[in-house]
């Protein structure tokens, strides 16, 4: 406040021997020197005292430099030990993504080569599968062949027991069973 009063003053010092330079004319009656009020005079008016109070509470509330610094190096502490933690933490997921991507590269090369192996089992499948057709049309083609030479077989054998000196009675109701002759041929002998 003093410092105030005294730039206030030199100012208005200043100022007048200015005015005398220059040549104005100077006031006839005293100058009025408006001061700032001093704190006495702020607590008497109701306005200016809450004001002063409010700043007052705050300095008187808050921390010194050295409560405030302390404070802040707790807090840098432990955001520090967090950072630290968060670094171990990411490192140890970039570390399992790449041991995931390793992995999943393998499964990829497994997934092509099952693939093939598929592919190509469908293939030879396909392919025995039109095969037996070929071979089933080709067997129910010759059964009318293989029937005929079956019957070729039996008259052969019946011409043979005739010969022979056998006894063959045909009974036209029954269909010789091959097995059974052939049974038969060994019980004779």
């Amino acid at each position: 406040m003093i410092i105030a009063r005294k730039n206030m003053l030199s100012l208005i010092v200043r100022l007048s021997l200015l005015f005398l330079m220059v040549g104005c004319e100077m006031p006839k009656g005293p100058i009025e020197v408006i001061l700032p009020p001093r704190q006495r005079d702020m607590q008497q008016e109701p306005g200016t005292a809450a004001a002063v109070g409010r700043f007052q509470n705050s300095a008187a509330q808050a921390p010194s430099a050295v409560d405030s610094a302390i404070e802040l190096s707790e807090k840098y502490a432990q955001l520090s030990e967090k950072a630290a933690a968060l670094k171990l933490q990411n490192h140890d997921i970039i570390n399992e993504n790449k041991i995931l991507k390793e992995k999943i590269t393998e499964y990829q090369l497994q997934l092509k080569q099952t693939s093939s192996e598929l592919t190509q089992a469908n293939d030879l499948l396909i392919e025995m599968r039109l095969e037996l057709n070929n071979w089933k049309t080709d067997i129910l083609g010759f059964r009318n062949e293989m029937r005929d030479a079956d019957q070729a077989q039996l008259q052969a054998l019946l011409k043979i027991f005739n010969l022979l000196g056998g006894e063959v009675v045909e009974n036209t109701e029954q269909i010789p069973d091959p097995n059974a002759a052939v049974a038969d041929l060994g019980k004779s002998k």
